[in-house]
């Protein structure tokens, strides 16, 4: 480092403070505040959301599912969709005592902040003991209230707060071909969907079990015994 040699007279100096015009040019830029999902967000006055429309054989009337979202940190690289309320509609009055109540609780735990993500799983968890009901393409639904936490946990994977969880090109590729080996051992013609002798996979609840080369595998999720 050169040796600084002062041939002069000081005859002024400056102190720096953090209130002083210079100390505010140098102070390097505050970055703004992260803002997180919390009770005392104000609503927007408009949201951006999704309709999900769920129709089973319990109705003759569709449930309609609307779930809107709220953007915090818009604009920046902490930009976050986050849902803020849900609405549950129908033509059926049969069960609107509890649905208005079901809406509102998990409209109050969404803007409560915090991982939400737990309600999908919970509400799929309820089992109704007058029995569940397939839809179509097989998928067993214990009740109509985990066909709405079904609608709540696609909806959250739409908007990136859950993970989408999808089968390789690889793995389909190979489920396709046990299904065609499956459809022309047992003379089955049919091509869209899965097999009509399928029976129900414990983990994914869809009828999509085949027994090949005496192992259980699952079409729909790939889940097997051998494996």
């Amino acid at each position: 480092m050169a040796e600084i040699v002062l041939d002069k007279k000081i005859t002024k100096f400056e102190v720096l403070t953090p209130t002083s015009e210079k100390a505010e040019e140098i102070a390097p830029a505050s970055t703004p505040d992260i803002e997180h999902m919390h009770e005392n967000i104000e609503r927007p006055e408009i949201l951006i959301g999704a309709t999900y429309k769920i129709k089973t054989p319990l109705s003759d009337h569709a449930l309609y599912i609307t779930i809107n979202d709220v953007i915090l940190n818009q604009g920046t690289d902490h930009e976050l969709r986050r849902p803020f309320e849900i609405f549950i509609n129908s033509k059926n009055l049969e069960h609107f005592q509890w649905v208005v109540a079901l809406t509102r609780v998990i409209s109050a735990v969404f803007r409560k902040g915090g991982d939400c993500t737990f309600l999908a799983e919970e509400l799929k968890a309820v089992f109704d003991p007058q029995g569940g009901y397939f839809k179509s393409g097989g998928r067993f639904m214990p009740s109509l209230v985990a066909e709405i936490g079904e609608a709540i946990e696609n909806h959250m994977k739409t908007i990136g707060l859950l993970k989408i969880d999808e089968l390789s090109a690889a793995q389909q590729s190979v489920l396709d071909e046990k299904k065609a080996e499956y459809n022309a051992r047992n003379n089955h013609s049919q091509s869209d969907g899965f097999p009509p002798t399928a029976e129900l996979c414990l983990k994914c609840h869809t009828k999509a079990v085949i027994v090949m080369d005496g192992c259980k595998t699952c079409l729909s999720c790939g889940n097997s015994k051998c494996s």
